[in-house]
């Protein structure tokens, strides 16, 4: 008598393709995988622009610039818990589901949110306030230390063919999130009195995030998971009921110890594209009004021009390189960036004005687009199905962490010792070059991939 087949033995060897996705169902993944994202960008896109007045109703001191440093500063803290986030989130995505990481996520991100919306300043309960605020921006940063690589792969393991659109939306997300922060802070800065805005009005785009929330939760909660992640975890299920183990080169994929080069990959391509948000949309309306005197309004106003570019390109940029490859796009934005940054901020140094910043800020937004559309789709394509979550979300929250925490910070101190108003220019040509590097390292191992598996490369 033969023991019975396995029931890996019995699957198709070719299993048919899934059925096409509805523009209904299209449209339900790409806005559950981004409100996350969106919502992550707006609290801190928010909290930095805010960071002033934040640092006067929670960091009180005598030094107004220690003060705004202390702000920022905690600000910066919260991305060290991201590392840790991307782990449990990330094995919990590959473990559990896409899904199941997402809804968790989204729900540590509300109480973040919350504690910022309604926390009572020094003023009424002392010490407790700044406390109690990092305590909530390391529960946020925890929180957004897994979403960008569990809503990336529910995103990509959608669809093959188009995985640099769908997940494109993970930046036109974040450029609607800026033009929405910035939207607020042009509008409260120019309506509100300052005793008003100083008081409360600080407090309104908080509130506004706190709304969306839900509403996310609430999408995630009722979705599907992803077709790919299904098969994977029928297979492994399967092999386990067979007591079959699996071959070597199944092994080394499901082992995230094996995927060191490409993490570190993985943190250099991040480099550019993390630096384009902290620098050039976050710290610039700062920067505007602290070393080029420029109006508050004036400055938000220019960062909703970046932002804007950035959600109406991106998705393009990520279709776009589905047909003509993402390392191509990518590269050549690198090398522009890299060779047009410092004398962009030159010339803005010797030519302080609304509409020096606003071209400044329009190439940013096009080059933020065409690196960072594509970025997500590339990065998902490094790690194996097995720990894509895992490596997504570590690689990612590590790039973000060392290049986009502390960058506020840094180039901060370093105009304050130093007196140079270049230091931007500087931060953003390094991470150019970082990433142009990684970039041309995963194109050459790529290659190797490719040629052996017998496929010609492009």
């Amino acid at each position: 008598m033969q023991p019975p087949p396995s029931p890996l033995a019995t699957a198709s060897p070719h299993p048919a393709p899934p059925a096409p996705l509805s523009k209904a169902v299209i449209r339900r993944i790409v806005f559950s995988s981004s409100v996350g994202n969106a919502l992550e960008w707006f609290d801190f896109l928010v909290y930095g622009y805010f960071a002033t007045i934040i640092a006067k109703q929670f960091f009180p001191m005598q030094d107004e610039w220690l003060s705004t440093l202390l702000a920022i500063a905690t600000f910066g803290i919260s991305f060290l818990m991201r590392p840790l986030g991307a782990v449990v989130l990330g094995l919990y995505g590959d473990r559990q589901g896409r899904k199941a990481a997402l809804t968790l996520a989204i729900a540590l991100m509300m109480v973040g949110t919350f504690a910022m919306a309604v926390m009572p300043p020094y003023a009424s309960i002392g010490l407790a306030a700044p406390l109690l605020i990092l305590l909530a921006r390391l529960v946020q940063g925890f929180a957004v230390g897994g979403e960008f690589g569990s809503a990336t792969a529910f995103m990509v393991e959608h669809s093959a063919s188009r995985r640099g659109y769908y997940a494109s939306w993970q930046f036109a997300s974040q450029g609607l999130a800026a033009i929405t922060a910035a939207a607020f802070g042009s509008l409260l800065t120019a309506w509100l009195p300052p005793e008003q805005l100083n008081s409360w009005g600080w407090r309104i785009p908080f509130v506004f995030g706190l709304l969306v929330g839900p509403v996310g939760y609430y999408i995630r909660s009722h979705l599907d998971e992803t077709p790919e992640f299904l098969a994977m975890r029928k297979e492994r299920e399967a092999r386990e009921a067979a007591s079959e183990r699996p071959t070597e080169s199944e092994a080394k994929d499901a082992s995230f110890a094996n995927q060191w080069v490409n993490l570190l990959l993985a943190i250099g391509i991040v480099a550019q594209s993390t630096v384009g948000v902290y620098v050039l949309q976050l710290y610039m309306p700062m920067y505007a009004v602290k070393q080029l005197h420029m109006s508050a309004a004036a400055s938000f106003g220019v960062v909703v021009l970046n932002g804007s570019l950035q959600f109406i390109l991106s998705p393009v940029m990520g279709a776009l390189s589905d047909r003509i490859g993402r390392i191509r796009i990518m590269l050549t934005t690198s090398i522009l960036m890299g060779a047009l940054i410092y004398p962009m901020f030159a010339w803005l140094q010797t030519h302080p004005t609304i509409g020096w910043l606003l071209l400044l800020q329009a190439t940013a937004g096009i080059f933020k687009a065409a690196y960072s559309g594509p970025m997500p789709a590339l990065m998902s394509e490094i790690f194996p199905t097995q720990v894509r979550s895992t490596g997504l979300s570590i690689g990612y929250s590590i790039g973000v962490t060392i290049f986009g925490g502390f960058a506020p910070t840094i180039v901060e101190t370093f105009i304050h010792l130093t007196g140079d108003k270049l230091a931007p220019s500087y931060y953003v040509l390094l991470a150019a070059v970082l990433s142009g590097i990684s970039l041309i390292i995963v194109a050459w191992r790529m290659r190797g991939v490719r040629l052996a598996r017998g496929v010609q490369p492009a």
